[in-house]
C-alpha cells in the first residue's frame, strides 16, 4: 500500500464486495476481490473437515479467471496450520517448505498467506488463502483486509450452513409426521363422545389405557378435550356430519400426565349397524412437534420477511418490533455489549411500541447469564416494572427468554431477549425461534461492527477522530450543491495551529498527537450544531459554516481565536496556542470547491505572511490570481519564442557514487519576474493546455543536447530522465511519436518519468501505452511514488522499472518512523516486482546511508548536486570518452 488513500480506497472496495453476502457467488466474488486489492496471483476459500483432515474449496480465482472447486488434503499443506486457527505467511519458497502439497506443486506458487475462518464456538470452519507466482510482497493492511473478509466468509458459511441444518431438522420431522402414533376411534355422536372402540395406540396419545376410555369407564374422552377448544370442535364436527361429509379439527388435548398436545383428528358420521344412530369414526394422531414447528417457521418468517430489506438500526428496530408480535411477548430488545461490563441496546420495543435505548452495566442483570450460558430461560422474582410508552399501566415483567448473540470467531457480542407479563409463555417456541433469529442478528451486528470500522479507517482521521482530508471534501462538494440550489451563501474556515512543528520537533509526536487530539475536542466544543470541523493535515483544520456570508465570517474567526485563548491541557502538560485562520466565502469568492478551497487557502497563507492572525479573502488577495493569469500568458510567450532552459540533476548509485543519469528539468528566467519556480508554471501550462507542447520542447531540447554532448566527444552513462504529463500519457502513438522527437538518440539513453496519479487516470489504457513504450526501448520510471493513489494490480502490469521515492518521505525518514516504514515498504515491494529505485531529494549523508542500507538503488539531490545548466553539468559529471 502506498499511501493512506490508497489503504481507504482498499477497504472501501472490500466494503463493497462484502454488501454482496445474498449472491450466489459471494465467495468467488470476494476471492476475485482479493486478487485485485492485495495484488496477488491466487485466491480461495475452503471449508475444512478436519475429522477427515480434507479441506475443499468453495470458490477458487486464480490469474484473472475463476476455477472448479476441488478438495484436498490438509496434511502436509501451510493449510493445514491456518486450520490450526492462527495465520500463516510464506512470503517465499513455499513449495519447497512443503513438497507434499500437490495443489501447491501443480500451480508453482512462490507465496502463500492463510487466514482462518471460524465458527461462534471457536472450531474451525475454513480458511482463505491467497497465493502468488512470485515472492510475496503484501501491503500493511493485508492482516486488517483479510480478518474482516475472514469474519464475514465464515459468517456467511455459518449462515448457509445454519439453513442446511434447518432444511435438513425439516425433513426429520416430516419423516416423523409420517410415523406418529395415532388412535382409531368409534364413538356414539353424544355429549361425551361415548367410545365403543379405541385402538392401542390410545396408550401413547392419551396416556389412557383403551379400556378406561370405553363406555367412559374412567373418564369421557371430552373431559380430554382442552376447555377452551371444546365448543369449537364439536360444531364443526357436528356440521360436517349433518352436511354428510369428512370432518378434520385440530385442537388441544390434555393427557392423563396433565400435559397439553395438539391433535389432528379425521373422521366422519356412520349409522349404526342397525341404523337407528349416528356414529363417529376416525383416527386421531399427535401432532404437537409439527404444530410447534410451523409455529416457529410462521413467526420466523414473519420477522425475517419484515426485516429482509432493512439495513442499518431500522434493521434491529424491525427485527424486535416483529419479533415481539410473533411471540407475543410485551417487551423485547437487541443489546450490544460495550467494552467488558456494559451493554447498549441497539433497539427496545415495550408493549408494542419502540422506545428510547438505554445503557445499562452487565453485572448483575440477567444479561450476564445469557452471555454466560448462551441462552438462559427464566423468571423475575419479583416482578419488575417497565414504564408503559404510552404513560400507561407499567408492564410487569415476570419472566424471559434470551440468546447470546457471537461473532464470527465466537467471541459474545450482544444479546436477544424478549420478555413476557403472564408466567406461562410458550417458552419452547420463543426458544427455537430466537436460535434461528439469533444467527442473522448477530451477522448483522458483525457487518455493521466492520462497517463502522472500514468508515473510520476511510473518513474518520485516526488521531483526532474527527473527519478526515477526502470526509470533508465530499462534504464541501455536497455543500455547495446544496448552496447553489437554495441560494444560500457558505463559508470555508482554514485554521493552522501556530508553532505545532516546534512542539512537535521538541516533544515528539506522542505529545504532539495529543496536543491535536486536545484541540480538535476544543473547536468541536465551539462548532454549532450545524457546522462541519475536520482535519486537513498536519496542524491544520477545517470548518464548514452554511447560510454564512462575508459579513459574519468576523464572529466565526473570533469564536475560533476564543476557544483557543485559553491553555490547552495534553500529555500532562499545559499550552499556550493560537492560530492562523484563512477563511472566503461563496458565492463572492468562488464558485466552485477547488476554488473556494483554493481561496480559504491563499488567505491563509496571507494570515500568515502578515502576521495578523486571521485573514478574510477579498480583491486585494486576489492579486496574486491576477499574478498567476499574468504568468500563464507570458510563458506562453516564451514557450513559443524558445526561451526556456533546461537543467540536469545528476542520479548516482548509492553504492559506488557513480553517475548513472540525469533528470531534465525545465527552467524560465521571466524578463520580469525573473526566475519562475516550475511549481507555477506547469500547473499553468496544463490550466492552458500547453503541456504537450512544452512536453515535446523539452524532449526535443534535451536529445538535442545529448546529442551535442557526443558530438564533443563527451560521455554521458546512463538516461537522460525527461517528465512526461498526464495529458501526455493518453495518446496510443506515444511511444512513435518520442521515438521521432528524440532522434537520432537510442532509445535506451531516455527515460520517461509519470507521477502515479498520471497513470491511474486511464490504467488500462496506460497498461498498453507503458507496454508501447518498453517495445519501443524506452525505460519508464513512476515519478513521486507514495503520493498518489495506485492499484496493486495494476502496478504490477505497467512496463515501468523504476519507482521514484518522493522528497517527501526522504526528507524526515529519519525522524518520521512513519516515512521511514513508507520508503522502506516502497524499496522491498520495487525489487519484489523487478523494479529499481530512485530516491529523490537526499540532502544528508546520513540520509544517503540509510537507503543504501534500505537497499535502494539510486539517488538524486543536493547532497550530489543542485539541478545544472548543460555547460556546468558537462564540466562537473561528463568525461570523454
Amino acid at each position: 500500500m502506498k499511501s493512506d488513500v490508497s489503504a481507504e480506497e482498499v477497504f472501501r472496495q472490500l466494503a463493497d464486495s462484502l454488501a454482496l453476502n445474498d449472491s450466489p457467488d459471494f465467495f468467488l466474488n470476494l476471492c476475485q476481490r482479493l486478487t485485485e486489492l492485495l495484488g496477488v496471483d491466487h485466491a480461495l476459500i475452503a471449508e475444512v473437515f478436519p475429522e477427515l483432515a480434507q479441506a475443499r474449496t468453495l470458490a477458487v480465482w486464480s490469474r484473472g479467471q475463476p476455477v472448479d472447486n476441488f478438495s484436498y488434503p490438509l496434511a502436509g499443506s501451510p493449510c493445514d496450520t491456518v486450520v490450526g486457527s492462527r495465520a500463516c505467511l510464506y512470503p517465499a519458497s513455499v513449495c519447497t517448505r512443503f513438497p507434499d502439497d500437490e495443489m501447491l506443486q501443480t500451480m508453482r506458487v512462490e507465496g502463500y498467506f492463510g487466514f482462518p475462518m471460524t465458527s461462534q464456538d471457536g472450531s474451525a470452519m475454513g480458511l482463505i488463502a491467497l497465493l502468488s507466482d512470485a515472492p510475496m510482497v503484501l501491503p500493511g493492511v493485508a492482516e486488517e483486509v483479510l480478518r474482516i473478509a475472514a469474519a464475514q466468509a465464515g459468517a456467511e458459511l455459518g449462515r448457509r450452513r445454519a439453513e442446511e441444518s434447518l432444511l435438513e431438522s425439516e425433513r426429520r420431522l416430516h419423516t416423523l409426521m409420517n410415523h406418529l402414533p395415532g388412535m382409531a376411534y368409534r364413538c356414539r355422536n353424544d355429549a361425551d363422545w361415548t367410545m365403543e372402540f379405541v385402538s392401542q395406540g390410545a396408550r401413547v396419545l392419551t396416556g389412557f389405557p383403551p379400556e378406561a376410555l370405553i363406555e367412559s369407564r374412567q373418564i369421557a374422552f371430552v373431559q380430554l378435550i382442552h376447555q377452551a377448544d371444546r365448543v369449537r370442535v364439536n360444531e364443526e364436527v357436528q356440521a360436517c356430519v349433518t352436511a354428510g361429509r369428512p370432518y378434520r379439527v385440530v385442537y388441544r388435548l390434555i393427557n392423563a400426565h396433565g400435559e397439553v398436545r395438539w391433535v389432528w383428528e379425521q373422521g366422519q358420521g356412520v349409522f349404526s349397524p342397525d341404523r337407528s344412530e349416528v356414529l363417529l369414526e376416525g383416527f386421531i394422531s399427535d401432532i404437537t412437534e409439527q404444530h410447534e414447528s410451523e409455529r416457529v417457521q410462521e413467526a420466523v418468517v414473519q420477522t425475517a420477511t419484515a426485516i429482509t430489506s432493512r439495513l442499518g438500526a431500522d434493521f434491529f428496530q424491525q427485527l424486535v418490533l416483529h419479533l415481539t408480535r410473533a411471540l407475543d411477548a410485551d417487551v423485547g430488545f437487541v443489546a450490544t455489549l460495550q467494552g467488558d461490563d456494559e451493554m447498549e441496546t441497539l433497539a427496545r420495543v415495550v408493549a408494542g411500541q419502540p422506545v428510547e435505548n438505554v445503557h445499562y452495566r452487565l453485572e448483575g442483570s440477567h444479561c450476564a447469564e445469557v452471555l454466560s450460558k448462551g441462552e438462559s430461560v427464566g423468571e423475575f422474582d419479583p416482578p419488575i416494572s417497565i414504564p408503559h410508552p404510552n404513560g400507561g399501566e407499567p408492564v410487569l415483567a415476570r419472566s424471559y427468554v434470551g440468546r447470546r448473540l457471537d461473532s464470527a470467531s465466537g467471541e459474545p457480542i450482544g444479546s436477544l431477549m424478549v420478555i413476557y407479563s403472564h408466567s406461562t409463555p410458550d417458552l419452547n417456541l420463543a426458544t427455537s425461534v430466537l436460535r434461528i433469529l439469533a444467527v442473522g442478528a448477530a451477522g448483522e451486528l458483525e457487518r455493521q461492527t466492520n462497517d463502522r470500522r472500514i468508515y473510520q479507517l476511510a473518513y474518520v482521521d485516526g488521531t483526532t477522530a474527527l473527519p478526515n482530508r477526502i470526509h470533508f471534501m465530499e462534504r464541501l462538494g455536497s455543500a455547495l450543491q446544496h448552496a447553489e440550489q437554495s441560494g444560500e451563501s457558505l463559508s470555508l474556515v482554514f485554521l493552522d495551529l501556530k508553532r505545532f512543528k516546534e512542539i512537535n520537533d521538541v516533544l515528539g509526536h506522542d505529545t504532539g498527537d495529543q496536543l491535536l487530539a486536545a484541540v480538535a475536542r476544543r473547536l468541536e466544543q465551539a462548532c454549532r450544531v450545524d457546522e462541519f470541523l475536520a482535519r486537513l493535515s498536519g496542524d491544520e483544520f477545517a470548518l464548514l459554516v452554511p447560510n454564512l456570508g462575508a459579513d459574519g465570517l468576523p464572529a466565526v474567526i473570533e469564536r475560533c481565536h476564543q476557544c483557543l485563548a485559553r491553555p490547552v491541557y495534553a500529555a500532562g502538560r499545559e499550552f499556550s496556542l493560537d492560530v492562523n485562520i484563512g477563511a472566503a466565502c461563496y458565492p463572492v469568492d468562488a464558485m466552485t470547491a477547488a476554488d473556494l478551497f483554493q481561496c480559504a487557502s491563499v488567505a491563509m497563507h496571507e494570515a500568515k505572511r502578515s502576521g495578523g492572525n486571521a485573514c478574510i479573502f477579498d480583491v486585494s488577495i486576489a492579486e496574486a490570481l491576477n499574478r498567476r493569469r499574468a504568468l500563464a500568458e507570458r510563458f506562453a510567450r516564451a514557450l513559443v519564442e524558445d526561451r526556456l532552459t533546461l537543467h540536469y540533476q545528476p542520479q548516482v548509485d548509492l553504492v559506488t557514487g557513480a553517475l548513472v543519469g540525469a533528470e531534465v528539468l525545465c527552467r524560465w528566467k521571466d524578463e520580469h519576474w525573473g526566475w519562475v519556480n516550475p511549481s507555477e508554471f506547469i500547473p499553468l501550462a496544463e490550466e492552458r493546455g500547453l503541456i504537450q507542447e512544452l512536453g515535446q520542447w523539452v524532449l526535443s531540447s534535451a536529445s538535442r543536447q545529448w546529442v551535442a554532448w557526443q558530438s564533443q566527444g563527451l560521455r554521458f552513462p546512463g538516461r537522460l530522465s525527461v517528465n512526461i504529463s498526464a495529458l501526455q500519457f493518453t495518446d496510443l502513438s506515444l511511444a512513435e511519436e518520442i521515438k521521432a522527437m528524440a532522434a537520432p538518440v537510442p532509445p535506451e539513453a531516455i527515460g520517461l518519468e509519470l507521477t502515479e496519479s498520471g497513470f491511474m487516470r486511464d490504467p488500462e489504457l496506460a497498461v498498453e501505452i507503458t507496454e508501447r513504450l518498453r517495445q519501443a526501448g524506452f525505460a519508464l520510471s513512476i515519478d513521486d511514488f507514495g503520493t498518489g493513489y495506485s492499484s496493486l494490480s495494476y502496478l504490477r502490469r505497467f512496463a515501468a522499472d523504476t519507482l521514484k521515492i518522493d522528497m517527501s518521505f526522504v526528507c524526515d525518514m529519519l525522524e518520521n518512523q512513519s516515512d521511514y516504514t513508507i520508503v522502506t515498504t516502497i524499496v522491498a515491494m520495487a525489487h519484489s516486482l523487478g523494479m529499481m529505485t530512485v530516491a529523490e531529494g537526499v540532502e544528508t549523508r546520513a540520509q544517503a546511508d540509510a537507503l543504501t542500507r534500505l537497499g535502494c538503488d539510486r539517488a538524486q539531490g543536493f547532497l550530489y548536486d543542485r539541478p545544472l545548466d548543460s555547460q556546468r553539468f558537462a564540466a562537473r559529471w561528463l568525461t570523454p570518452e
